[in-house]
């Protein structure tokens, strides 16, 4: 893919400089065929099926901007690129330009249309092509096989080439212009054999103006010429954002890394500020943060005083449980555990506190 959208840019590149010089002349395409040196695009492939692959995707793309609904410099344009890629081609045999049925007309129309405007350059070039035998007639565009399903990926093309869709054009084409023309002459004479100076006609009978085909005309190419300036115009600026996207391109990479860093900073902020819950097996080492009204990020221990007096409390129950064993009932196991609780064990840097010592137990008489 990385080849096809390569010649790509290159076919695109070649028929735009030839759609900026606004001209058709065969010469003036050499000139800028041999100026990119057009035809050393055959010379990276060794092995003959890969020049038979890319020569054939080469044709065939050239050919799509032959077809409608391109302008008709593109189209002439293309035409002669058909005719440099393949006479250039290195393969042997060539290979050949597909052309579908459905298209034959298409091209039919368009060569009459080079006889007529007096395009012979063109016409002598397509002729040529039609001589050597460079067309192969199929029925359909793409090679079709029996029982097989083929994604076929559609490349998009330029739109800068394409022919404007102008609804006024179609409208009112050259042969409605002709015919009113014709239908007007004829609406004048009948008014001068209706009125009494039969060289012109009467005022009474003049309803519209002398020059209403000739008026329409102008209208429609000057909407045309307004048409063609706003695309170019609307071409210009779009060159002039690509041309400043790119300048400006370290300052968008630079808001970018920040944009970065402050998203990692905040990531950062709220996982040293949730608190994780811990199991039920190391819940006593738990560490028990403020509330948020104290603002203060760091949490505080528990003091050691707290934890010595739990401990002596703890040691008396059980002293005191021990001694009326006898007299009272036994206590579930149940309770006794729920009484009981862990000592929460301090991770302090300083642990060489010397550790109080148990009261002895008394005796039980």
């Amino acid at each position: 893919m990385s080849c096809v959208s390569g010649l790509q840019t290159d076919c695109e590149a070649l028929l735009g400089s030839f759609q900026e010089t606004d001209n058709v002349r065969f010469e003036v395409f050499a000139g800028l065929w041999r100026d990119r040196r057009f035809h050393t695009i055959f010379h990276g492939q060794t092995r003959p099926l890969e020049k038979n692959k890319f020569t054939q995707k080469a044709l065939d793309l050239a050919w799509r901007y032959f077809l409608p609904p391109y302008t008709f410099q593109i189209r002439v344009g293309a035409l002669y690129l058909l005719y440099g890629l393949y006479s250039t081609q290195l393969c042997k045999p060539k290979q050949k330009i597909r052309i579908a049925l459905k298209e034959w007309l298409e091209v039919q129309r368009f060569q009459q249309d080079l006889i007529n405007a007096q395009h012979y350059d063109a016409a002598y070039i397509f002729r040529k092509l039609r001589l050597d035998k460079a067309f192969h007639f199929t029925a359909m565009p793409r090679l079709l096989s029996f029982r097989t399903k083929k994604k076929i990926r559609e490349t998009q093309l330029k739109e800068e080439f394409r022919e404007l869709s102008n609804r006024v054009s179609r409208l009112i084409t050259n042969d409605v212009l002709e015919e009113m023309m014709n239908v007007h002459d004829h609406y004048q004479k009948m008014k001068c054999l209706i009125s009494t100076d039969k060289s012109q006609p009467d005022k009474a009978l003049s309803l519209i103006k002398d020059e209403f085909v000739i008026n329409i005309k102008n209208a429609i190419l000057e909407y045309q010429q307004w048409q063609q300036n706003k695309m170019k115009s609307s071409s210009k600026a779009k060159d002039s954002e690509e041309m400043t996207d790119k300048k400006g391109g370290g300052t968008s990479q630079d808001s970018e890394g920040s944009e970065r860093a402050n998203a990692l900073a905040k990531i950062k902020y709220k996982s040293y500020n949730a608190v994780a819950v811990a199991s039920k097996s190391r819940r006593h080492r738990q560490v028990k943060l403020e509330s948020s009204e104290s603002g203060s990020d760091q949490g505080k221990m528990k003091s050691p005083r707290c934890k010595r007096s739990r401990e002596r409390s703890q040691v008396t129950q059980k002293g005191n449980s021990l001694e009326t064993k006898d007299r009272i009932q036994p206590i579930k196991k149940e309770v006794v555990t729920q009484n009981r609780r862990m000592p929460v064990i301090t991770e302090e840097e300083n642990s060489s506190e010397e550790e109080l010592p148990r009261p002895k137990r008394k005796r039980t008489r």
